[in-house]
């Protein structure tokens, strides 16, 4: 089974930017549709991006069009997310998810990383 590991996050002002990463394990990374999520306290976890196999192909949430972009190389077994303009709301734990069905049923989670956006 893959295993993901989210790095890059930390503490940024409002319009500054950050870059997440999230590492696969495995050789298999590639069959994987890849996805972005975040979830704030006391709230549900929200999906934010997704990314097909080869990525060609991706989706955004309303609330981070434009804003965030996802992206993959599979010859480094990693996704990342950039994300820019970020809003003090943008503050989550950001997680990775693999998606072995290509049917939107996320199966194997990251650990998550934190992501605070200050005014």
């Amino acid at each position: 089974q893959v295993q993901l590991v989210e790095s890059g996050g930390g503490s940024v002002q409002a319009g500054g930017s950050l870059r997440l990463s999230c590492a696969a394990s495995g050789r298999t990374f590639r069959f994987y549709v890849m996805g972005w999520f975040r979830q704030a306290p006391a709230k549900e976890r929200e999906f934010l991006a997704r990314i097909n196999t080869s990525g060609s192909s991706t989706e955004y949430a309303d609330a981070v069009k434009g804003r965030f972009t996802i992206s993959r190389d599979n010859t480094k077994n990693t996704v990342y997310l950039q994300m820019n303009s970020l809003k003090p709301e943008d503050t989550a734990v950001y997680y990775c998810a693999a998606d072995r069905g290509g049917g939107a049923a996320y199966d194997v989670w990251g650990q998550g990383t934190q992501v605070t956006v200050s005014s």
